[in-house]
């Protein structure tokens, strides 16, 4: 199913999404692929310190986003995913925390962060992999720049955007996974490859 999503989301709307539907956006998402940045925003909310954006209610996502100095002031340039297994380690903590309400990247998140995402109705999106030019025609403008001494893929960056996407609902609210799916298809059918090699081998000889 294809839902065209007009942030920010209520949590009733997030719960309906289901594994396998398509997404795209309209409104404003924040973005970071920066470890660094991630331990400093863990440290906010563990602090108790409000972030420099508002994520309550919003959309967070592993988005590498190139931004560059126009006269015009600075523009988005280009915005590509990364994934979002390397940031496992804080994930729970900034679902949990910011109360978010969309998470995404690429390749999935661990178990403990799936937890997370059912305890408090949140969803992973998965964007397409290398697919930078479709993304980045999404792109309508710059709304903050955030901890600036950072390269600007590593700042924290909230965006506007405009149909943008596609996404795929990878996770949904209530922990299905498509990733799971994949892997227990893929386990499921190893004994029967298993076996064709062998008399592979065996007809060889």
């Amino acid at each position: 199913m294809f839902h065209p999503l007009v942030l920010p989301l209520s949590r009733d709307k997030v719960r309906a999404l289901a594994v396998g539907d398509m997404v795209t956006l309209d409104g404003e998402i924040t973005v970071s692929i920066g470890l660094q940045t991630h331990q400093r925003m863990v440290q906010a909310v563990g602090d108790g310190q409000a972030l420099p954006v508002d994520l309550r209610a919003g959309a967070f996502f592993h988005l590498s986003t190139c931004v560059r100095d126009t006269g015009d002031g600075p523009q988005p340039l280009y915005t590509n995913p990364s994934t979002s297994t390397r940031y496992n380690a804080w994930m729970p903590s900034l679902v949990r925390g910011l109360d978010l309400r969309l998470t995404g990247g690429k390749g999935g998140l661990d178990a403990a962060s799936v937890q997370a995402l059912r305890d408090t109705g949140c969803v992973y999106l998965s964007f397409l992999g290398g697919g930078a030019p479709l993304l980045s025609r999404g792109l309508r403008g710059l709304v903050s720049s955030h901890w600036n001494e950072y390269i600007s893929q590593f700042r924290l960056l909230t965006l506007r955007v405009a149909a943008f996407g596609p996404a795929t609902v990878a996770i949904d609210a209530h922990g299905n996974s498509l990733y799971e799916q994949l892997r227990g298809q893929a386990q499921a059918r190893m004994p029967q490859l298993l076996q064709r090699l062998d008399a592979a081998r065996k007809a060889s000889r």
